[in-house]
């Protein structure tokens, strides 16, 4: 068995932090491949070392000295090395990253350098093999990823390795230079690490102890989804939950390999797993989470006869494409059509939408409607759980709250349905509260 722990910046904000990954690590000699993030903030007022960085660049591109923020940087990690009793010196390091930055060496190579020092340090802390993550980590020309290159090398450099230590976050451009991930960036090393070495389970561990069924700045203390599949994982990401990005969920998807949200704070608790399917057993709780965003605009179509109407909604979407808007729902009746946009989206358009929309179709109306908040109830076999759509508006209906739209797809994970933005934190808070108390 084996185990790729990945730890986010917040579990490596400073030497104290550093001794509960150990500990973590010593507790399992299956956490074999460990990917660091670079330091987090340790406290509400500090700064992240990755932000540091990046103001290097800034400095740099607008001709200021970086000497005294550089010099912060070296102190911080400095401090951490100090603290842990370790006999390693990166002044070297501190040196050639210095100057590459002065001699503009671009905002991914200095965003890169925290996940490269702290794997440093945190090698030698664990005792582990340093792998820099530019060896085996390969983008194309025009920045794509490399996936089977990527792959081919991770496993070749890795299984001849007991240990190792992969700094998230960058890998390498044909010309030498590095490039970073756009998103989840460490999360996605930590993701290709489990595949290349068919890791058992591949670690998240972060602040908190697992994914929540409500969103903790809304539902006061909500629950923890102990399992969630990909495919509820998605539906809560794409509605606004806070989760690992589609990038970083992807490599592991494919391979089926589960992931575990864990806490560095807490170690003890179970966490998070996401795996790819789970039986329905049948539980009192029906849903897995509840999330939603504010931002939405509906474009309310009416026409008689609309139904026999060979076309009707291609010539509707065509208006969209041909201003470059995407949809985000589609409800309809037989006699109306309801198309849910970004409203930022259709922001400075509205009359010409509606001119062309009348134009293709010669709608009886047409009307955009804004101010309206999603809400995703979530959950496996919901469709076939009875009564659970009944309890969603049930609630909203007792709270005073009116639903906008309904929204429910053929795959049984979700409920969609559509209020007031001003209605947005009472309907989330009434919905949770109707299934979990």
């Amino acid at each position: 068995m084996s185990i790729v722990a990945k730890f986010g910046g917040s579990s490596l904000a400073d030497a104290e932090q550093f001794r509960k990954v150990r500990s973590i690590i010593e507790v399992n000699s299956e956490r074999k491949y460990v990917v660091p993030s670079a330091p987090g903030k340790r406290d509400s007022g500090d700064v992240k070392v990755t932000d540091m960085l990046y103001s290097c660049y800034e400095k740099v591109a607008a001709g200021e000295d970086i000497t005294e923020l550089f010099q912060e940087i070296e102190e911080r990690y400095n401090g951490i090395i100090k603290e842990l009793g370790l006999a390693l010196s990166l002044h070297k390091e501190y040196e050639i990253i210095k100057n590459a930055l002065q001699n503009n060496a671009g905002r991914d190579f200095a965003a890169s350098r925290g996940e490269y020092l702290n794997g440093m340090i945190l090698a030698a802390f664990l005792g582990y093999e340093f792998v820099d993550a530019a060896t085996v980590i390969f983008f194309n020309e025009d920045g794509s990823f490399q996936p089977k290159k990527t792959n081919d090398m991770l496993r070749s450099r890795l299984l001849q390795c007991g240990n190792a230590v992969i700094p998230g976050f960058y890998g390498m451009m044909p010309n030498g230079t590095i490039k970073t991930f756009s998103r989840g960036g460490s999360d996605i090393t930590g993701s290709l690490v489990a595949c290349a070495v068919t890791a058992d389970i591949y670690e998240n561990w972060t602040d908190v102890s697992g994914l929540m069924i409500a969103d903790p700045r809304i539902v006061d203390q909500p629950k923890i989804i102990k399992t969630i599949t990909y495919k509820e994982l998605r539906e809560l990401s794409y509605m606004g939950a806070t989760v690992l990005h589609e990038d970083a969920i992807f490599p592991v998807r494919i391979d089926k390999i589960p992931i575990n949200i864990r806490n560095t704070n807490r170690p003890e608790d179970e966490g998070t797993m996401i795996v790819s399917e789970v039986d329905n057993d049948g539980g009192n709780t029906t849903i897995t989470g509840i999330a939603g965003k504010k931002g939405f605009s509906v474009i309310s179509i009416e026409k008689a006869m609309m139904n026999q109407e060979t076309g009707f909604g291609k010539k509707v979407l065509e208006v969209l494409e041909k201003q470059g808007i995407s949809f985000e729902h589609l409800p309809s009746g037989i006699d109306t059509m309801s198309v849910v946009v970004a409203t930022k989206d259709i922001a400075g358009v509205k009359n010409e939408l509606i001119s062309e929309i009348n134009e293709a179709v010669h709608a009886d109306s047409v009307d955009i409607h804004n101010n309206l908040a999603l809400i995703a109830v979530v959950g496996r076999g919901m469709i076939r759980a009875k009564g659970t759509a009944a309890k969603v508006f049930h609630a909203v209906y007792e709270a005073d709250i009116n639903i906008r739209m309904i929204d429910q797809g053929s795959s049984e994970l979700n409920i969609i349905i559509g209020v007031d933005e001003d209605d947005f934190v009472s309907a989330i808070k009434t919905i949770y509260k109707a299934f979990l108390g």
